[in-house]
């Protein structure tokens, strides 16, 4: 005679359902299960640096995993090869920020050598890696490093996280997506605009002192204008562009997906 199932039961099958859902992340999986599985793993990648006196350190790291994230969750009807979210890589090529406490920089020359070693022992049982990058400073490292392992055989690119009309550092855009994905994290109350003009003006003065050079503050635009819908707006934009590279998986010669 059948009987129903037990409270505990009913949540050893719970727990047991939760576990593999996990499998969408890569720290949470065992080794076995991923014997029979074919991989493919985005790796978010950030930095720890001043963002502000409003934004958290790890701002380009909480980016970098929000579009992981969303990305894998849309290519996860790929039959062919199954994405999981890797532990990010909080450090990066930060030495513009480095006047400000709390930056931990590794520079390109480290985070390059890092990536190019992370590369080769991933491939030894995933089948594709993409770094997703959430720091500009980390361009060149990610560039030297996925053009090695390209040219190693492995089939490695990168995205940026990308949004049309961004501004430059912790304004408008950083802190309307902080307020979508990690609303808890910014302290409005100490926002505060910082320099305003294009990139491209600041450039010379930031080679010579670093962001403190042109921003008291550490802000290259205007984070008091950001809204959470903004920031819902721009993560879909980003997850968008980061899929259509992925699908068409066309590398450059510095491995960018195009």
């Amino acid at each position: 005679m059948s009987r129903a199932p037990t409270t505990d039961a009913r949540q050893a099958d719970s727990a047991y359902h939760h576990r593999v859902a996990v499998l969408a992340e890569l720290g949470g999986s065992t080794s076995s299960q991923l014997q029979t599985m074919s991989v493919s793993v985005a790796i978010p990648v950030g930095s720890t640096e001043q963002h502000g006196p409003h934004l958290p350190l790890d701002t380009d790291t909480r980016i970098a995993t929000a579009v992981a994230r969303e990305v894998t969750a849309r290519l996860s009807g790929d039959p062919q090869l199954h994405w999981m979210v890797a532990p990010a890589l909080a450090y990066g090529d930060s030495g513009e920020h480095q006047s400000f406490p709390g930056t931990i920089s590794i520079g390109t020359e480290a985070l390059a050598t890092l990536l190019v070693e992370y590369g080769r022992s991933a491939t030894c049982w995933a089948q594709r890696l993409l770094f997703i990058n959430g720091h500009g400073g980390n361009v060149r490292a990610l560039g030297r490093a996925v053009s090695q392992l390209r040219s190693e055989g492995r089939d490695a690119g990168w995205s940026p996280c990308a949004v049309a009309g961004a501004d430059a550092h912790a304004g408008h855009a950083e802190t309307s997506l902080l307020l979508y994905i990690s609303p808890a994290g910014v302290l409005t109350d100490r926002w505060r605009a910082g320099n305003g003009a294009p990139l491209s003006d600041l450039l010379p003065s930031m080679r010579r002192g670093g962001v403190a050079a042109v921003s008291e503050v550490g802000v290259l635009g205007d984070p008091t204008t950001a809204t959470a819908a903004e920031g819902k707006r721009m993560l879909a934009e980003m997850v968008d562009d980061c899929v259509n590279r992925i699908r068409r998986w066309a590398p450059t010669a510095d491995g960018m997906l195009t």
